[in-house]
């Protein structure tokens, strides 16, 4: 413990209160006059960060992000007289975080130790890494990988005229002087911004493009857009991760920024495994996907406090990168485990519960988490615009969606992605119910793929038609059925297997390019419209066609239609799918055709 490094604390003597009690996570300590809410202060001898949450005369309650074990009454609290706030600049991308931005891995390094020892003090960010100017103005680039340009972003509340900028080369100390008033400034690339306060934009835009993932039942029936804000509720083995993972693997997102808040240790490690194998492809050259990611992790067996830490931490990174113009999609795994947290504090300060023992406030903090999203023009020139996109694990206990946390997220969220623990038994994933989730975007569809929205109201069409038939089939069976019903039952069967249900593991279906979701579902529709076009209108002839005339004349386009999905984007190439669909497309026509000659 004594080679790490500490805090300097001689002349800091005015500064110290003492802890008067200590209950889990919880410590109160006394002289604290002059402190403030949200203050950063560190506990005890082994100087733990902790963050005051109340103040009462001049004793302050701390919420203490590590491991209390071992704190006595009477040892010191030194106050900071800063909130609780993130580094920001070059070397946030493919790093590992905890929840209070604690690089883990430069830990690991130091300590050679699995586990984080108490009050460890390291800097999250490697510090080697004459126009008018005011906050936002970008005034340089760092190449922080391949992927992603780091722009140098003069922070938010700063302004004057630029006295000095460095010449290109390589700096790890003051790159920009600015002069406001007669006093001069100085700036280093890193900026630092308190977690619980949003950054500032000139103005915030309407979202209206989406947020492309590659799971072909969200592309085409419930779409998110960038800047949008989603939950994803779901029991436990519902594949909530699943979706996450695959949302930041092959999203067309530039930044993914993934908080693991209160899940399993394994995912995280799994996640550390799995993203630096897989690989995006730039102009060319194939590039690590952990070029783009930074991660957060705070594990269920992480302390409590730092829970709550972690979501914020993650939404004020995501900003930053938003402010250089960047498309930033956030992953909160899982926002359930971030409201135990809430009420587990809210508990010790023996605050009034409310709805199963959550705080009265958890509506509120939820929605300020859920604002943070949006597409907006960033502030300071050039002009540029970029977006926050947040994505909502809920594991709500039992798959019961009337919880509290899930049913306050419902009301704040656009799109909701419903996972039903019925389909997930029958190994139907990605396991979303096409029955309760719903979806905001429209314009982006109307204007660049006019043929989509009338193909996607036929499918939720069939797929309710099909619902309300099953409980008469169950009945009275199929062979009683209408014509038009059976063909209805068929091809709902057929989207359901066919289109909906999508292997995440596999190469060919992991990842569906929109083009190919959408030629999949005019196949599929058109072989929809065309059998009830050719029944009605040979019903009352003589020689009818019924369902089993159809399946009987066409088992090749039927096996055709099954196989779309193994058409894979990487080997074949958009070019050679367009045209395979295409011509499928007019092999049904044609076959119809003969049928009805």
């Amino acid at each position: 413990m004594s080679n790490l490094p500490k805090i300097q604390h001689e002349e800091n003597e005015d500064k110290f209160g003492y802890v008067f009690a200590v209950s889990g996570p919880v410590v109160t300590a006394e002289k604290m006059s002059g402190s403030a809410m949200y203050e950063l202060v560190r506990v005890g001898y082994f100087e733990l960060v902790g963050e005051i949450i109340r103040l009462e005369g001049d004793m302050a309650t701390i919420q203490v992000y590590e491991e209390t074990s071992g704190v006595t009454v009477g040892d010191p609290v030194l106050r900071t007289g800063k909130p609780l706030s993130v580094e920001l600049g070059p070397g946030i991308l493919g790093s590992i975080f905890d929840g209070i931005q604690r690089p883990l891995k430069d830990i690991n390094e130091l300590t050679s130790s699995i586990y984080i020892p108490k009050g460890v003090n390291i800097p999250a960010l490697a510090r080697n890494k004459g126009m008018h100017i005011t906050g936002g103005d970008m005034y340089g680039i760092v190449h922080e990988n391949t992927l992603v340009k780091h722009k140098l972003l003069l922070p938010p509340r700063s302004k004057g005229t630029v006295t000095y900028i460095a010449p290109p080369g390589n700096y790890t100390d003051v790159v920009l002087e600015t002069e406001f008033d007669g006093e001069k400034f100085k700036f280093t690339m890193l900026q630092v911004w308190p977690v619980r306060q949003p950054r500032p934009v000139t103005e915030k835009l309407p979202a209206n493009y989406p947020l492309l993932c590659g799971q072909r039942v969200l592309d085409s029936l419930f779409p998110c857009v960038q800047g949008g804000t989603t939950a994803i509720p779901g029991a436990f083995g519902c594949g909530k991760t699943v979706i996450s993972q695959s949302l930041s693997k092959y999203s067309n997102s530039d930044v993914i920024i993934y908080v693991g808040c209160g899940e399993r240790g394994n995912e995280m490690s799994e996640v550390l495994r799995d993203f630096p194998e897989l690989s995006v492809e730039i102009d060319g050259q194939t590039e690590s996907i952990m070029k783009r990611t930074a991660l957060v992790a705070n594990t269920s067996n992480m302390p409590v406090a730092a829970r709550e830490a972690s979501i914020y931490t993650g939404i004020t990174l995501s900003e930053y990168f938003r402010d250089m113009g960047y498309n930033v999609s956030m992953m909160a795994d899982s926002t359930s485990r971030w409201a135990e947290a809430l009420r587990e504090i809210s508990g010790r300060l023996a605050e009034m519960p409310a709805d199963s023992g959550y705080p009265a406030y958890l509506g509120a903090r939820l929605a300020s988490f859920y604002e943070r999203a949006g597409r907006v023009k960033c502030l300071g020139n050039p002009d540029r615009e970029g977006s926050v996109s947040i994505v909502g694990a809920v594991s709500p206990p039992g798959g019961d969606f009337s919880d509290p946390v899930t049913s306050a997220t419902l009301g704040i969220v656009q799109v909701f992605w419903g996972l039903d623990k019925k389909l997930a038994q029958r190994k139907h994933f990605p396991s979303i119910n096409w029955l309760i989730s719903y979806r905001a975007l429209d314009d982006f569809y109307d204007k660049n793929f006019p043929e989509f929205v009338p193909l996607r109201t036929k499918v939720k069409e069939i797929l309710q038609e099909e619902e309300d038939l099953s409980e008469i089939v169950q009945l009275v069976g199929k062979a009683s059925l209408a014509e038009t019903d059976k063909i209805t039952l068929e091809v709902a069967k057929l989207l359901k297997d066919d289109f909906l249900q999508q292997n995440s593991y596999s190469p060919y279906d992991r990842f569906c390019p929109f083009y190919k979701t959408v030629g999949m579902l005019k196949n599929m529709i058109a072989l929809y419209d065309m059998s009830r076009h050719a029944v009605e209108s040979t019903a009352q002839s003589e020689n009818k066609i019924t369902w089993n005339v159809i399946k009987d004349s066409m088992g090749n386009i039927l096996y055709q239609l099954s196989s779309m999905k193994f058409k894979d984007p990487v080997k074949d190439g958009e070019a050679k799918i367009k045209a395979d669909f295409e011509q499928l497309y007019e092999d049904i026509q044609q076959a119809f055709r003969n049928l009805e000659d």
